[in-house]
């Protein structure tokens, strides 16, 4: 068998040992409850704002700082991020 289709059968294995709660996964990240309003208001922008350069709706910026909704996990990727670096993430969502 080549060494692809080892890894292959490994990683199966794996995958199903996982599922059944017989081992843990590698590696998982999960962010953490965050609070919208404080990283915003760190940005120095309205609602409107901080939506637009970021790419995200007015509407869920306003039901997340208002507890109406929850952001999802990649929603909470982002905004960690935009709290550590905003200005890259701007940068970023130029060019793309």
């Amino acid at each position: 068998m080549s060494k692809l289709g080892e890894r292959l059968l490994r990683s199966a294995k794996e995958a199903r040992e996982i599922a059944r709660g017989e081992a843990q996964p590698a590696r998982a990240f999960t962010p953490p409850a965050i609070d919208v309003a404080a990283i915003r208001k760190r940005t120095g922008l309205s609602q409107d704002r901080f939506a637009q350069r970021y790419g995200l709706s007015v509407a869920s910026v306003r039901d997340w700082e208002q507890s109406r909704r929850t952001p999802d996990p990649a929603a909470r990727t982002l905004l960690l991020v935009i709290d550590k670096e905003p200005e890259a993430v701007a940068r970023a969502l130029e060019t793309a």
